[in-house]
């Protein structure tokens, strides 16, 4: 039985749902907000895995950050520039040092295990 040689039935889901409009409504006015009250906000799109939907991830300029899913890479360089933010390519920039050191101070400081 080579049941792991199938391939998926045509519309059969293969990895993360996708995005609904009214999604991406919600994604937008929470980008809207986080921009408003932080400084130094840059967008980075970050491709489609089989496990996650395309996402944008936004970074503040102390590193403080926040993503969400849009439908596809084309949707989150156009919802970047109508925020009007610098946008970047996740895969040709990687991700600022700022956030490292924001997601490090976030973890505390760790303790060795005995």
């Amino acid at each position: 039985m080579a049941w792991w040689r199938r391939k998926p039935r045509e519309g059969a889901a293969t990895g993360a749902a996708p995005v609904s409009k009214d999604d991406v409504k919600r994604v937008r006015t929470h980008f809207r907000e986080f921009a408003a009250s932080r400084r130094g906000v840059e967008a980075y799109v970050e491709p489609a895995t089989n496990v996650t939907a395309t996402t944008v991830i936004l970074i503040a300029h102390d590193g403080e950050w926040t993503r969400r899913a849009v439908p596809s890479r084309e949707d989150g360089f156009r919802l970047a520039t109508e925020l009007r933010l610098p946008t970047y390519d996740v895969n040709q920039t990687g991700y600022p040092q700022r956030m490292r050191d924001w997601n490090a101070r976030q973890r505390g400081p760790r303790t060795p295990r005995e």
